[in-house]
């Protein structure tokens, strides 16, 4: 992925977590395979066109207020060998605090 690992602005952490979307649409199946204060990266067997913009919820504790955001599809590649497609999105939006709670949960990360 290496002009995609340039252009990102925050350090990702690596997490293999399955994500629940609608059923039946191109967000069922995907698995989140890493995270950033920026954005997202996920494997999906549907190819997702560029742009798309999706909402997103991610739970950084048990005892917290999930963060919200709203999502862009930046870049898709064809995993090479598999029947799957590794996406990045971008939080274009992120709301109601959810921003400060991403830098504290990086800020010990990191």
């Amino acid at each position: 992925m290496g002009d995609e690992r340039n252009k990102r602005r925050s350090n990702r952490l690596s997490c293999f977590v399955p994500v629940e979307g609608k059923r039946g649409t191109a967000f069922d199946h995907i698995k989140t395979v890493d995270f950033s204060k920026g954005g997202l990266g996920f494997v999906s067997e549907a190819k997702i066109p560029l742009g798309k913009e999706i909402a997103i919820e991610i739970l950084l504790g048990l005892e917290q207020e999930p963060v919200y955001a709203i999502g862009e599809i930046r870049w898709v590649k064809k995993v090479s060998g598999k029947n799957s497609y590794r996406l990045g999105v971008y939080f274009k939006e992120v709301l109601s605090g959810g921003k400060n709670r991403l830098n504290k949960f990086f800020s010990h990360k990191e």
